[in-house]
């Protein structure tokens, strides 16, 4: 460098940060997209087929069977029913179904399977 010679700041470039803002946007639009698709298809175990209950995760060909046949019996009231009546069905299996979005006689979620701590 020259003496004499002033040295600039270079200032920041407008568009870096407004493709950073565009970015922001699209994924937040991407989000909320994700979160209105999964509520509006929303699978309703006492309405599934065999082969939509097979394509979630945490159901294999025997859980399927199992809850197709006490669906048989009577449509599940709750989640609680859905555990009382199917083997195997708590815990982390039910959380993975609520999380896929499935729902039980229209309710999304519950407690069924989650063991209550005693003091």
């Amino acid at each position: 460098m020259k003496p004499g010679a002033s040295i600039t700041k270079r200032e920041p470039d407008h568009r870096i940060a407004a493709h950073g803002s565009r970015i922001a946007r699209v994924a937040g639009a991407a989000v909320l997209v994700f979160c209105l698709v999964r509520g509006a298809f929303a699978l309703e175990l006492n309405q599934a087929t065999r082969a939509q209950l097979e394509q979630l995760n945490g159901v294999g060909v025997a859980m399927a069977d199992r809850i197709l046949v006490e669906r048989e019996r009577a449509p599940f009231k709750d989640w609680e029913d859905l555990a009382r009546r199917v083997k195997g069905m708590r815990g982390a299996r039910i959380e993975r179904l609520q999380a896929q979005g499935v729902t039980v006689n229209g309710v999304a979620g519950g407690r069924a399977g989650r063991e209550e701590r005693k003091p």
